[in-house]
């Protein structure tokens, strides 16, 4: 092959990496928010604490994941649930630990962690580790959909499809809320020092031209080595 063809070929590579590059960082690619609220969650109080997060600019999301940052309290008095800008409902957490198994739920002292789909549950956290201080990790969001209020056995069966799952393929602009409450007195105040979204969204259509582009040089590169 002649020096000229040689740099053409690189020249060509080198466009369609660029498209595939472009295509995968766009795919993977997350909008974070974080609301730093610092604010108690008063024991024994229904009416609880509500925070909003205004999102836009964004396409279609493609998964979502939520960070709490909670302090103090007893872990098994919280509900919290977040809901989306088209009114979608996902349980985020629900008196975790209480079941038939354990009447008085989880006594540990806070949360510092990312609620993700695909994760072991957090209701159970128990099973997989017991936090010296606030629970920290990746969890999938508890889903149970019921009242907090609902007998011990209820909670061993209920299903966890209100989780974070029901956001995929929706619009993610407009305001995001968080709710959480202690509804149980004896556990002292919890703070919500933070929490915050990171929004996964389908690559914008710039994107997909550029990956057309690079399978197109690729294609370019075969046809002209033949």
């Amino acid at each position: 092959m002649h020096l000229h063809e040689k740099v053409k070929t690189v020249k060509l590579t080198m466009l369609a990496l660029l498209g595939l590059g472009l295509f995968f960082s766009g795919m993977v690619r997350g909008q974070s928010y974080t609301n730093n609220i610092n604010t108690d969650i008063p024991d024994g109080n229904p009416i609880g604490v509500v925070s909003s997060i205004a999102v836009s600019g964004l396409t279609n999301v493609i998964s979502i994941q939520v960070t709490l940052d909670i302090t103090g309290g007893f872990n098994g008095d919280l509900y919290a649930y977040l809901v989306g800008p088209q009114g979608q409902l996902a349980i985020l957490l629900n008196r975790v630990g209480l079941g038939s198994g354990n009447i008085f739920s989880y006594g540990d002292a806070g949360f510092d962690i990312t609620l993700s789909s695909g994760a072991d549950n957090i209701h159970n956290y128990q099973d997989y580790t017991i936090p010296t201080g606030q629970l920290t990790g990746t969890w999938s969001p508890d889903g149970r959909n019921i009242s907090p209020d609902s007998a011990p056995s209820v909670f061993n069966t209920a299903a966890t499809s209100a989780n974070l799952d029901l956001f995929a393929g929706t619009d993610p602009n407009g305001g995001w809320t968080l709710f959480i409450a202690d509804l149980a007195s004896g556990g002292g105040d919890s703070t919500l020092v933070s929490w915050g979204l990171t929004i996964v969204t389908v690559p914008e259509p710039q994107t997909w031209m550029l990956v057309a582009s690079g399978f197109g040089a690729l294609l370019a590169v075969r046809r002209f080595r033949k």
